[in-house]
């Protein structure tokens, strides 16, 4: 059963930007900072199929989104264990950079690099040979890493229109 928060006004709608995302919640999850509300929850989405993770979800109706851990596929690599449940994520598409909102300064605007966005798509089964679903997840990632855990933690999941 799905966490209720009676601390949010009627009507509360959350649709926060890539921005917000990454300097709003990622950013503060990861340097321990309070939250502006607390609606996303610690799961690691990893050990479930998408269609099990609404209910783990402490917000939303088309959309969840989860802090998560982001495994390794190999202990002293950098390529990533996307295994879940009874299929996996596959990364599709180019990465999309996420920068901070334009500052006007006396040399121009100045736009800052805070984040990259990347698309999965989950398939049933093994690869090669998987079964693609409609399910969509949306990772997000700091640019830069201060130390090694502040990387590691992937942002959000939705279903596909």
């Amino acid at each position: 059963m799905k966490q209720q928060h009676s601390s949010l006004p009627p009507g509360f709608r959350f649709h926060p930007t890539d921005e917000e995302l990454v300097l709003h919640y990622l950013m503060k999850k990861l340097s321990s900072s309070p939250f502006p509300a607390s609606i996303i929850a610690d799961v690691d989405i990893y050990k479930f199929d998408p269609w099990d993770l609404p209910d783990k979800s402490v917000f939303g109706e088309k959309e969840w989104y989860f802090f998560s851990p982001r495994d390794r596929k190999y202990p002293n690599g950098a390529r990533p264990n996307r295994a879940a449940g009874s299929g996996y994520w596959k990364a599709t598409g180019t990465d999309k950079i996420i920068v901070t909102s334009s500052m006007i300064t006396g040399r121009g605007e100045v736009h800052s690099n805070i984040g990259v966005k990347k698309a999965l798509v989950f398939y049933k089964g093994r690869p090669p040979k998987g079964i693609k679903t409609n399910w969509i997840m949306h990772e997000y990632r700091l640019s830069q890493s201060p130390n090694s855990n502040y990387n590691s933690r992937p942002l959000g999941l939705k279903i596909a229109p």
